[in-house]
């Protein structure tokens, strides 16, 4: 009976007079934590600490329960652990290092955990010492850079990264994780460029590389010099900035592909059967469930590439028939557990198949063309804060390539014509536009898609002003392009003129709970500006005559509301309130449109009384404007085709401070060290001798 109860203890968790049973790994960790030095008793015990399987969330947890005092009884002990595991790294048997590099990530996020300012000690000092600092970090970032480097096991490659991720953003702002200090002056720029240069590692590790990347990147990028910022800004490696490319696209894409199933689930399912009995009264709602997470992370990673490099420009128009020749590779590889997109790289059997076209034809798609449908996604729906701040980061992104000369020669070149499929927002009063009968023409014509689309749904009471402003610099920044280099691009100019027109009658009729939030003249500015900017200088790069006809035809057919603005203008503007030099901008900016439509309406009314018809046609309109140009009087505007030049560490900096935290934050809580199955590592690892 004895022996039974003796046997029923070691098989219950506890019991009132018996511990619970602990394996080998956990007394020893137990061990660790007293103020005694473990190798005293067992000389060896370092040594078969890294045999044993790593068991993290007791490590972490027994670092978590200990105060700040408590710890620093043990610091010795952690120290010594610290500088164990940087010797373990440089073991020939793999499964030492495999433990040593996920005791590493168990210690520092463990430690982390206490950097509080009440706890009133140094992360540093409770990790390595500060006497031993500077050798020990140099020693450990070696150590990751060989193996990253080396032609080894791709899973040890997997963890040195995660490691590195842990090591990144174990603090919400990273720019405060004052460890990122060794890692700067150690760089391991040159071991992540590897990893993208060639296509075994990058199919591998792109998606952990590029993240991590993003993150350096964004260390105290305004405080100090920043070597990841100055070694990125200059690379020039066509197989390296590919590869950069290729990672961001199959992730890019993977998120559009995720949102396509969800779409056509969702139209076969219950609610398409609901909106088909009801009417389209729900649509919206319905759409609203249609929801992947965005991908914050390897947006700012493109970000950082486009901003920072300009020979980055050319990847975002090649085409990558790589992707359909990638085959799945034949060696074991770990498969990452479904975490929401964002946070881990699309799975390998995802990489190796063709999936960045959505497009029928492999050979019409490339960076850019995916890009800019994530973008129509994300853009669909501010509400969320998430993918307001994808929408803004979308918008910045397709700003900075609004202004290369670069990137304008490819989206307006007439020989790359491509037909891009946008996604757009279901809205009761149009009909869904079929996908087939898209035309095929340059690049720039689904960026002014991009921007109509976004302007003409968007207008609501929680009204997104900043991304209104960005969308109408974009479109402002294309036309500056054009009118320089005299492109004429044809393109449905009366789709931007009617949204432009609307955007102006939305600001006019909710002037009241606009006005109690936002500056609405320097919007109405803008739009007025670019209306200037067609009627000034429409003739070098509207594509013919006719189309210049047709902008004065929009203006006169909607003159009520350019009137209607002016009269608001005038209003605020001969008050002495807060808006009375903003309105008085708009009032100015309107000279030459209410000089159209006052020269032309008197010519209109007295054709079509000449001519006994009740209303004109638009033919009849247009003859009487060309029969008339000559009688016109317009001024000469200035400054309509200058603009502000993008700059990130003045405007922008508070954004991506928050939004660096956000996706630090979502890294952290979706690392997942023990993806490496202990039996998976044993199988690779079967020829330790």
């Amino acid at each position: 009976m004895a022996q039974a109860e003796k046997k029923g203890g070691l098989l219950r968790k506890s019991s009132a007079s018996k511990k619970p049973l602990k394996e080998k790994v956990v007394l020893m960790y137990d061990e660790i934590f007293t103020t005694e030095d473990p190798s005293k008793c067992n000389p060896r015990f370092w040594e078969e600490l890294f045999l044993m399987k790593v068991n993290l969330e007791y490590l972490e947890g027994k670092l978590e329960a200990l105060d700040g005092e408590e710890l620093m009884k043990i610091k010795d002990n952690i120290n010594c652990l610290f500088q164990h595991c940087i010797q373990a790294l440089g073991e020939e048997h793999p499964i030492r290092v495999v433990n040593a590099l996920q005791t590493l990530c168990a210690l520092i996020r463990g430690v982390h955990q206490k950097n509080k300012s009440t706890s009133g000690f140094d992360i540093i000092n409770m990790l390595v010492g500060f006497d031993k600092a500077e050798l020990c970090m140099k020693n450990l970032m070696e150590s990751l850079d060989s193996l990253l480097c080396a032609e080894g096991s791709e899973s040890l490659k997997s963890l040195c990264l995660k490691l590195l991720l842990c090591l990144v953003t174990v603090t919400d702002n990273i720019s405060q994780n004052t460890i990122l200090e060794y890692v700067m002056i150690n760089s391991i720029f040159e071991a992540i460029l590897q990893i993208l240069s060639s296509p075994l590692s990058r199919r591998e590790h792109g998606y952990d590389a590029v993240v991590l990347l993003a993150l350096l990147v964004n260390y105290r990028k305004y405080e100090s010099v920043n070597p990841y910022i100055v070694k990125l800004s200059i690379v020039d490696d066509e197989a390296t900035l590919n590869g950069m490319g290729l990672v961001i696209a199959q992730a890019l894409s993977e998120y559009n592909r995720q949102y396509k199933d969800k779409e056509e689930e969702h139209q076969t399912g219950f609610f398409s059967a609901l909106t088909n009995m009801v009417g389209s009264m729900f649509i919206a709602d319905a759409d609203e469930k249609i929801s992947v997470q965005t991908n914050e992370a390897i947006l700012l990673a493109l970000y950082e590439a486009v901003h920072l490099n300009r020979n980055f420009i050319t990847v975002l128009a090649q085409s990558h028939p790589e992707m359909g020749l990638m085959t799945s590779p034949t060696s074991p590889v770990p498969t990452t557990p479904v975490t929401p997109l964002g946070t881990t790289p699309p799975s390998s059997d995802v990489i190796s198949s063709a999936e960045l076209p959505l497009d029928a034809d492999v050979q019409t798609s490339n960076l850019l063309i995916t890009f800019l449908k994530y973008s129509s996604i994300v853009m669909q729906d501010t509400k969320d804060e998430h993918r307001l701040h994808s929408g803004k980061l979308c918008l910045i992104i397709l700003t900075c390539i609004a202004e290369d000369q670069y990137a304008n020669a490819f989206l307006h070149d007439d020989n790359m014509n491509f037909r891009v499929n946008l996604h757009r927002m279901p809205m009761r009063h149009r009909k869904k536009a079929a996908d087939k009968n898209l035309p095929c023409r340059p690049l720039v014509c689904a960026v002014l898609d991009l921007m109509v689309e976004f302007i003409v749904t968007h207008m609501m009471k929680e009204f997104p002003m900043d991304l209104y402003v960005r969308c109408i610099q974009i479109v402002h920044k294309l036309l500056c392009y054009q009118k320089k280099c005299r492109v004429r691009l044809h393109y449905t100019w009366r789709e931007l003129w009617s949204a432009l027109i609307n955007l102006l009658k939305f600001l006019m009729s909710n002037e009241t709970v606009l006005l109690a939030k936002h500056n609405i003249f320097t919007l109405a500015l803008m739009v007025v500006n670019l209306f200037n900017m067609f009627i000034t200088y429409g003739d070098t790069f509207l594509p013919t005559p006719s189309s210049y006809d047709e902008l004065y035809y929009e203006i006169i057919r909607m003159h009520q509301n350019f009137d209607n603005l002016y009269s608001m203008v005038l209003r605020l503007s001969t008050n002495a309130g807060q808006w009375k030099e903003p309105a008085s901008k708009v009032t100015h900016a309107l000279v030459n449109i209410r000089a159209i439509i006052n020269h032309f309406n008197p010519k209109i009314e007295s054709y079509a009384a000449v001519n006994h018809i009740s209303q004109l046609s638009e033919d009849q309109v247009l003859e009487v404007v060309r029969s008339n140009y000559d009688t016109l009087t317009l001024k000469l505007q200035d400054g309509l085709d200058q603009y502000e030049r993008y700059s990130e560490q003045h405007k922008e900096a508070a954004f991506f401070k928050e939004l660096v935290r956000s996706i630090s934050i979502n890294v952290r809580k979706n690392l997942a060290f023990n993806t490496l199955s202990q039996e998976l590592l044993l199988k690779e690892f079967s020829t330790i001798s």
